[in-house]
């Protein structure tokens, strides 16, 4: 599970995150949605133990930038960052080591051929395309079998098939009881498998929905998010 309780983040005058909380349970995936500038960068890298912050943020009921926190997280940033000089293979081998992950090469294989890697194993890092590289990122990050992961963007520069799996993927780790959360700007992308949106504006959660809610009530999402985000009433958060 993933825990976030009075989150709050200054950077000097400015303040990019205030008082932020929600759970994100297993077996749930859990969207953080908002316009530019409405915070979500600044929770995500603040969640993924990147940046300094004022509350508490747990991982498997472990502080987030404790080893055990890191032991069962996954992380797809926005920006993949391979490694210049490692191939796509060497890659792998890294995380599997670092995480001492068993018969890794077997899961490995699947990793790269729903991503449609296989061949290109032997590429390196900085000759791999910006979608290459998200597609490498995935792989990596989901090797090790986290309990909690959590995408940035991770759609974007991901051809159909890629998006497609990725997809699927996230789907199948939530029936194995996995917390997901998804931060994105472009509610078309999660239409189909989100069950809580977590709608961020101005630095705060200005409403939480679950699907079940959404759905009982006849609330549309995309009216709800636009409600919110253009200044309009929008009936405050559900915790």
């Amino acid at each position: 599970m993933l825990e976030v309780v009075n989150l709050t983040k200054r950077y000097q005058k400015t303040l990019a995150n205030d008082n932020l909380s929600f759970q994100v349970l297993p077996g749930e995936i859990a969207v953080l949605i908002g316009p530019n500038g409405a915070g979500k960068s600044t929770a995500i890298k603040c969640i993924a133990g990147l940046l300094r912050f004022n509350g508490i943020i747990s991982v498997c009921g472990h502080p987030n930038k404790s080893v055990e926190a890191k032991r069962c997280f996954g992380y797809i940033p926005e920006l993949p960052a391979p490694i210049d000089t490692l191939t796509v293979y060497e890659h792998l081998e890294f995380i599997a080591r670092a995480y001492r992950v068993e018969n890794w090469q077997e899961k490995a294989e699947t990793l790269l051929q729903r991503m449609e890697l296989d061949d290109k194993r032997k590429k390196l890092g900085k000759e791999l395309s910006k979608g290459m590289q998200q597609k490498l990122s995935i792989c990596c990050a989901l090797l090790p079998e986290p309990k909690v992961i959590m995408l940035d963007e991770p759609l974007v520069g991901l051809d159909p098939h890629a998006i497609k799996e990725l997809k699927a993927m996230l789907t199948e780790l939530r029936a194995r009881g996995c917390a997901i959360l998804v931060s994105t700007h472009m509610l078309d992308s999660v239409a189909e498998f989100w069950d809580k949106a977590l709608i961020m504006m101005n630095g705060r959660i200005a409403a939480i929905r679950t699907r079940a809610e959404i759905e009982s009530t006849g609330e549309d999402l995309e009216q709800l998010f636009f409600s919110i985000t253009e200044g309009e009433p929008a009936g405050g958060a559900v915790q």
